[in-house]
């Protein structure tokens, strides 16, 4: 069923237009850096963001990221235009401009980050706006879920992502893309390789839908139709497959880097066109479409030659203009028949002209047919299947399978709807506003024309491509319509026969697939229960950890303490303790049996006010201690505060029955002797060891020339720890606050 309300060609005003103009004001704006990126410089501009560390704001414009950015701004530009008529109307439109426009962002910081923690940053960006998107029409339990889904899957493999950017960055000993880069196989030959590339493919794979993470793409179809063209063409999914792009100099080479991407991209390419045709929602078709593109994608970057960088840089593109204009098409059918099923699609021929003939050129650049840029495209990558060293026929076999399934996709997708014979939907099919069709008609015609004119692609953007793949530009093969009577060519007219064979046969062999994949266990169809069962945990949990007794996180919170310090100082070997009570004078001792005597009346008596008195008794005795060894400031607030809580506690203990009378515990007893022997270990550590004196020499030396302040303390705690500081002000306000509230609060109920 169509998304949002009816479509109205006069948009949504002002709301409508700025995003508008803002993405194509970007587009603009990387189409100026085109000539400088086509004479293979790369443009580089950073600030420091976080010194110490070595951490930069830093952005990087190359072949690869720039190849990104005109993508992502261009159809960022045309889906914004489209959905400005497709959701006109919509009372929260406002809010899914603001959405998609800071996803577009979130998506050009990402591909143009040059440090490994701002490309972290932007990536996180990507999934929460994403997740914002998918579920935008959150009043629908679906779109609630499969947004939740989307974000689960794909910030769990983001954990994974950052431990391994944390790791790449500590072997490399840089946050910078392009110095991990320039160090070249010195990573490779890193003992941390391994987890690392794990660690960094956890990330990608689940971001760019990799079997076995790829059944959440297909769910995000519940966004709006604009947002599903957009995410699937040139933004979220392909993050993964641009970090692997990104990484590939680095990283690639290996034979666990080599059979990882090309044994899954395969799988995933294969697998996902099956299920692509098995689909009669179009928008679903497509969508596994795309999971298919992202497994080819992949399986190339496993790959070194210059045939399968080239072939890479070369369907990326193919795939995200016709990808763009199928789903825009999708929308504009959906629009105006109210039904995406084919069954009870067919003569829109007829009735919608302009979006049949969109429709016809995009889907025969995505069936790979002659003159258009699809067909260069499959030439390539069979080009590059062959130049495989290891398994050519693997990859080759699994690239021929897909295209194929591709071709009859095609056929059901942009064929059927519109040159098979009548049906009726129970609507007037209509053509859409130009504001709808502008986006499938430009994108259509592109894959016309770079087919036509390859050149123009080539020197723009597939030689600066590769030259960041592999860091030379002679890799990069030429992208021509005719490339002779080769292997590539019998693989090619292959494809075409057995694609026709199969859409001809479709019908059957989607009632064959919907048997088979109906015997396979469906990772959708477990999320349900995966969810019930992690809620059900987090219950078990909860009635474990929460009991409500203050007695057991009381309990909880000693033993943790205890048993971090015991086994800490176990590992770290304790020195022989050699006690030395020489200096030890009478008010030593006096002071000791003092805190000892509070401490034991705390524990005997049953009146709650001897107990809190008792307690203060210990607290003077702490301060005490601290007058005796020259620290008379810390020794007033110890005082302060100490008669302050007695006072404030003593009060409300008033209100409050005797304590029940005292029992041995043996549990609190053992845990009390831990918590009182590990301080007292830990503390004989700390005097048997030298002190450091380097920070104290600093504020020694610097108080007063950069502080201008003689006491040392009062300038650490004022200018040092500003911010510090003005936290605890700031806690012990809120606090205050809170207290006059709940004691004004306990005076009105006394008076009612």
């Amino acid at each position: 069923m169509a998304d949002g309300a009816a479509t109205d060609a006069r948009g949504n005003g002002i709301t409508g237009v700025i995003p508008i103009l803002f993405a194509g004001a970007l587009f603009v704006y990387f189409m100026s850096l085109v000539p400088t990126v086509a004479s293979l410089e790369a443009i580089r501009w950073s600030v420091p963001w976080i010194p110490s560390l070595g951490i930069e704001f830093a952005f990087l414009v190359d072949g690869l990221s720039l190849t990104f950015c005109l993508l992502i701004a261009g159809i960022g530009t045309l889906v914004l235009l489209y959905s400005n008529t497709y959701l006109a109307g919509h009372p929260q439109y406002a809010r899914f401009a603001l959405f998609l426009t800071a996803f577009m962002v979130s998506m050009l910081g990402l591909v143009l980050a040059d440090d490994l923690i701002l490309l972290f940053v932007f990536w996180e960006l990507t999934t929460l706006t994403s997740y914002m998107l998918i579920g935008f029409s959150h009043e629908a339990e679906k779109s609630r879920r499969n947004a939740l889904q989307a974000l689960f899957v794909t910030g769990a493999g983001g954990l994974a992502f950052l431990a391994g950017l944390i790791l790449l960055a500590a072997a490399s000993g840089t946050t910078s893309i392009s110095g991990i880069i320039a160090q070249g196989d010195g990573l490779k030959a890193h003992a941390m390789y391994l987890p690392i590339l794990i660690l960094l493919l956890a990330g990608t794979f689940t971001k760019s839908a990799q079997v076995p993470f790829h059944f959440w793409l297909p769910n995000a179809m519940a966004a709006p139709t604009p947002v599903s063209a957009f995410l699937h063409s040139a933004t979220m999914v392909k993050a993964g497959v641009y970090v692997m792009a990104r990484m590939h100099p680095a990283m690639s080479g290996t034979d666990v880097w080599l059979w990882t991407l090309t044994i899954l991209g395969a799988i995933t390419a294969v697998f996902a066109s099956l299920l692509s045709l098995r689909q009669t929602d179009l928008k679903q078709a497509l969508a596994y479409t795309t999971l298919m593109a992202l497994g080819t994608l992949t399986l190339f970057l496993g790959q070194e030659s210059g045939y399968a960088m080239t072939a890479f840089a070369t369907f990326l593109i193919v795939h995200s203009l016709y990808k763009a204009a199928l789903f825009l098409i999708v929308g504009c059918i959906d629009k105006s028949t109210g039904t995406r099923e084919t069954d009870q699609l067919g003569g829109l021929g007829r009735l919608m002209p302009i979006t049949a003939i969109a429709a016809a050129l995009a889907a025969t650049s995505m069936a790979g047919f002659p003159p258009f840029l699809g067909f260069i495209g499959k030439e390539l990558k069979y080009a590059g299947a062959i130049a495989v060293a290891s398994e050519p026929i693997f990859v080759a076999g699994a690239v021929l399978l897909s295209n194929a399934l591709m071709l009859a996709v095609a056929g059901v997708v942009a064929f059927r709807p519109f040159w098979r014979g009548q049906v009726g939907t129970g609507q007037s099919p209509k053509e859409a506003p130009w504001q709808m069709l502008a986006g499938p008609v430009i994108l259509a015609i592109l894959g016309a024309l770079f087919g036509i004119y390859p050149d123009l692609l080539q020197v723009a953007l597939v030689n600066p491509t590769v030259l960041s793949l592999t860091g030379e530009v002679e890799e990069a093969k030429e992208l021509q319509l005719w490339a002779g009577v080769n292997i590539p060519l019998f693989l090619s007219i292959a494809t075409f026969v057995l694609g026709l064979a199969i859409y001809a046969a479709h019908v059957k062999i989607r009632a064959m697939l919907d048997r088979g994949f109906n015997a396979i266990p469906n990772l959708d169809l477990k999320w349900d229960g995966f969810l019930d069962g992690l809620k059900a945990l987090a219950a078990w949990q909860t009635r474990l950890v929460q009991t409500g007794k203050l007695s057991s996180y009381l309990f909880a919170t000693f033993f943790t303490i205890a048993a971090g310090i015991i086994l800490t100082l176990a590992y770290t070997g304790m020195p022989p303790l050699a006690a030395d009570f020489s200096d030890v004078e009478w008010k030593h001792t006096s002071i000791a049996a003092l805190i000892c005597a509070g401490a034991l009346l705390t524990l005997f008596t049953s009146s709650r006010i001897a107990a809190i008195a008792a307690l203060g008794v210990v607290g003077i005795g702490i301060a005490l201690i601290f007058i005796v060894f020259s620290a008379p400031d810390v020794a007033i607030t110890q005082l302060l505060v100490e008669t302050l809580i007695v006072v404030l506690v003593a009060v409300v203990m008033l209100r409050l029955p005797s304590l029940p009378k005292a029992t041995f515990n043996l549990k609190h007893a053992v845990l009390s002797v831990a918590v009182g022997a590990s301080i007292t270990l830990m503390l004989i550590e700390v005097v048997a060891t030298p002190l450091d004196l380097r920070l104290t020499e600093y504020f020694e030396v610097t108080s007063w020339p950069e502080a201008y302040g003689r006491n040392i303390v009062n300038v650490i705690l004022v200018d040092f720890r500003a911010l510090d500081t003005f936290g605890e002000i700031a806690v012990v306000v809120i606090a205050a606050l809170s207290a006059y509230a709940l004691l004004r609060t306990t005076r009105k109920g006394d008076q009612q």
